[in-house]
């Protein structure tokens, strides 16, 4: 279910919302973010701003990407920026602890925000909200 912010709904209210939500998360141990600064990233995903990533695979191999990043996923052992990839011309997935260094660059991609994820989750096969 989702919520919707009126103006009007108190603490009080909220927390009974809360409260009676189906929805339980449990403790669980510390996701490692790696050198990544999640508020920066976040930023640059509401400011529709391109990223130069260098990001290191499973053998440790580093590239240098520049991807245009629309959504962080918290998954239950990870972090997951995704986004457009320019040099794979598709949408990837990439895991917050394996970027080793990121750049947020002037340059605004090409489309927006909304666009891409709807795009992406029609790619996944996710029901529209």
């Amino acid at each position: 279910m989702a919520y919707k912010y009126e103006s009007g709904v108190t603490s009080c209210e909220l927390r009974e919302m809360l409260d009676a939500s189906a929805l339980l998360v449990g403790p669980g141990k510390a996701i490692s973010t790696g050198a990544t600064d999640l508020s920066e990233l976040r930023l640059a995903i509401r400011a529709e701003r391109k990223v130069t990533i260098h990001y290191r695979d499973l053998q440790e191999t580093e590239t240098k990407r520049t991807v245009w990043p629309f959504a962080l996923g918290y998954l239950d052992n990870v972090r997951v920026l995704v986004a457009w990839c320019e040099l794979r011309q598709g949408f990837r997935h990439f895991r917050t602890d394996r970027i080793a260094a990121f750049a947020v660059e002037e340059q605004r991609y090409p489309r927006r925000r909304q666009s891409l994820l709807k795009a992406w989750r029609e790619m996944e096969g996710i029901p529209p909200q």
